[in-house]
């Protein structure tokens, strides 16, 4: 008798871990069916090159001028191909650990990335010959009357928006170097 009782315990754990294998697995499967449905659309990247693979995006402006304060590869990248190509790179202050640069490429120029840092108050704004392109640059203070500045320019067919907590001289020089 004792050992029916154990038997039936036993097979009753069993079938309960089976059941939360199973709804496991059914779960996984929801949260890739978006993903698999939907290819393209804003979700998150562990790298440049998994973008341009996954989403078959070539032109990807990153800048070869970094400032050491800044934390390489990007802390955050993401990007989708539709219903336009779009990408969002944030990079983190080494000693703060905070947000402090945020670089966007977009095909269309209505797109304006949810960013994790935002002017309060513009104190100057101008317009900026940047290689030979019109750029609009504007300085001003983020929270804690930390300075911040943002620079957008049209590449060929995208709108680039770099936004930073620093002066422009940084901003301006990271800029520069993402035109070939």
């Amino acid at each position: 008798m004792r050992w029916k009782a154990m038997r039936k315990n036993l097979l009753s754990f069993i079938s309960f871990a089976v059941m939360i294998a199973v709804l496991i697995v059914v779960l996984k499967i929801i949260d890739w069916l978006p993903i698999m449905v939907e290819k393209g659309i804003m979700r998150k990247y562990s790298s440049v090159e998994e973008v341009r693979l996954k989403l078959d995006i070539r032109d990807i402006y990153v800048p070869s001028y970094f400032p050491q304060r800044f934390t390489w590869p990007p802390s955050e990248i993401l990007a989708q191909s539709k219903p336009f190509i779009a990408i969002v790179m944030e990079f983190r202050d080494i000693e703060k650990g905070d947000i402090a640069l945020i670089i966007s490429q977009a095909a269309s120029p209505d797109f304006v990335p949810q960013t994790k840092i935002k002017i309060l108050q513009i104190r100057e704004k101008v317009n900026y010959n940047l290689k030979g392109r019109d750029a609009i640059l504007e300085v001003g203070v983020c929270k804690n009357d930390e300075p911040c500045s943002q620079i957008l320019w049209d590449e060929g067919k995208y709108r680039i928006y770099i936004v930073m907590k620093s002066t422009p001289f940084d901003l301006i020089k990271i800029a520069d170097s993402m035109i070939q």
